[in-house]
């Protein structure tokens, strides 16, 4: 094999095949690594939300160790986690487009970590609240660079479906959280001012393990060699090259084509909201419909899911756990069994289908469950099948605007949609379903479900005229880097002197 060598020109430009040399190797350990590395941490955001959900009223209750409400659990420490992972996304994904993305999703799991440790240890509820803020602080940090990185160092073959099931795996931490909840629970088995803190310890332990394998992950070569260590971005490559072609057996294929570059250290908010508002406006709207659409059918569900289950089917409270681990598995079903699609049938095609079909199913729940034809059963059998798709699609919504917008600003763009998407569903959600779905009223609770379910169509609706094509592309090719843009534009002003050598 012959390995291409950067090619710096006079002019401060330097031509490159890294990108088309990570698109064009096979799957291996190497990208297994990663996976685990930086998937797992959904895992932690689910465990974590569906840990504090389920422990609202555990937590109230005399002898608790804690002297705090159920009210302030759901209400104050739900809304400052929220404030925190919209803040911590866009703190971070700032710093991680700037410093790279290996410090910053080191970074951010060890703020996770120190705050969900303090958590477990909480003894009055200004520090519950100082640190559930700070836990989601971490959290939307993770968001930011883990998706960022996630993208960047997947073939663009698999990138599709690695980013939806990696996303999806949220809720393989919500079904654990929502088991461990119910043994938590039970006083014959843990005392009451314990249970809620050994599970939040097991989110530590959980963390502290990905955070050893996370150490192996590296810098995005991608990062590297725009931001000037470009010598750094051709070893790794050249060394992730060395043992795939080890596994495998057999030499990689050259690499299609390179890419020119003008190297840059940093990128202004300016120009960030300029690319994502005037250089890519329908991207930006197709950014903001998916997020919202998800956002609000999601909240429309799971806002009321307990108290829909206790108030119109008589089930007991300590029981919900059970129906929201059969909810959390069908959640995660469907970004593993659609994710393929997303890049054999087309982003699309896949986008708009599955945002239509969940909201269209949400129309007919809200129907069958109006005209009293549901039972628990049932009604958790029907929430499993709109959310299948609806999961598929909001995992899609990372994946639409990691991907279509320039690499110097990927990180904070999805910072943005995810903090837009998070506070619609952390502030709007609860203002609007709370109050419909508890009052016990069901023609109440069928217009919250109509709700999530029209702007869930909407975002549908959205995708299929605004959607990109992306499946199986680079990213470069999906949205040109500003630092190429740069290239171009001192090329067309004068004679180009970027080369690429290749040395056997």
């Amino acid at each position: 094999m012959t390995e291409p060598e950067l090619g710096r020109a006079s002019n401060g430009t330097v031509t490159t095949q890294i990108p088309a040399r990570l698109d064009r190797l096979p799957w291996s350990r190497w990208h297994w690594m990663i996976v685990i590395g930086l998937g797992t941490v959904w895992i932690l955001d689910g465990l974590e939300v569906t840990i504090v959900g389920s422990m609202a009223g555990r937590l109230s209750e005399e002898g608790s160790g804690l002297a705090i409400s159920s009210a302030q659990v759901t209400g104050v420490a739900a809304a400052l986690y929220v404030a925190g992972a919209c803040s911590g996304a866009l703190f971070f994904g700032w710093l991680t487009d700037r410093f790279g993305r290996k410090k910053l999703f080191l970074i951010t799991l060890a703020v996770y970590l120190a705050a969900t440790a303090l958590t477990a240890l909480s003894f009055s509820p200004w520090w519950f609240f100082v640190f559930r803020f700070l836990t989601g602080f971490g959290i939307g940090g993770e968001y930011a660079a883990i998706n960022s990185a996630i993208d960047e160092l997947i073939p663009s073959k698999y990138r599709g479906r690695v980013d939806l099931i990696i996303n999806g795996s949220f809720w393989l931490g919500a079904m654990g959280g929502a088991l461990l909840s119910v043994l938590a629970l039970d006083t014959d088995i843990l005392p009451k001012d314990l249970g809620w803190r050994i599970s939040f310890g097991l989110g530590v332990v959980l963390g502290l393990v990905i955070l050893l394998v996370r150490r192996h992950v590296p810098e995005s070569p991608r990062w590297m060699f725009i931001h000037g260590r470009e010598e750094g971005a051709e070893q790794l490559v050249a060394d992730v090259e060395r043992q795939v072609e080890a596994e495998t057996g057999r030499p990689l294929p050259e690499p299609a084509g390179a890419i020119t570059i003008k190297q840059r250290h940093s990128v202004g908010f300016v120009q960030i909201a300029r690319t994502l508002c005037r250089a890519y406006p329908r991207r930006a709207v197709l950014g903001l419909a998916l997020f919202i659409g998800q956002a609000f059918l999601y909240n429309a569900i799971t806002f009321g899911f307990g108290s829909i289950l206790v108030t119109f089917f008589d089930v007991g409270t300590g029981s919900t756990g059970y129906f929201f681990a059969v909810i959390a598995f069908g959640n995660f079903m469907g970004p593993l069994l659609l994710g393929r699609l997303f890049d054999t049938w087309g982003r699309r095609p896949m986008i708009a289908g599955t945002y239509l079909l969940s909201g269209a199913l949400l129309f007919v729940t809200a129907w069958m469950f109006s005209n009293g034809w549901l039972t628990a059963t049932t009604m958790t059998i029907s929430w499993c099948v709109v959310l299948f798709f609806a999961s598929a699609g909001a995992s899609s919504a990372y994946l639409t605007v990691s991907e279509i917008f320039p690499m110097e600003t990927r990180a904070m763009a999805i910072a943005f949609f995810y903090a837009v998407g998070t506070a619609a569903g952390g502030i709007s959600g609860p203002l609007i379903f709370a109050g419909l779905t508890e009052s016990g009223v069901v023609a109440e609770t069928v217009l919250a479900f109509c709700i999530g379910a029209t702007l869930m169509v909407l975002g549908g609706l959205v995708a299929l005229f605004f959607a990109v094509a992306a499946e199986q592309k680079s990213l470069e090719d999906i949205a040109t880097p500003l630092s190429a843009q740069a290239a171009e534009a001192m090329t067309a002003a004068g004679p180009a002197t970027a080369t690429v050598r290749t040395t056997p």
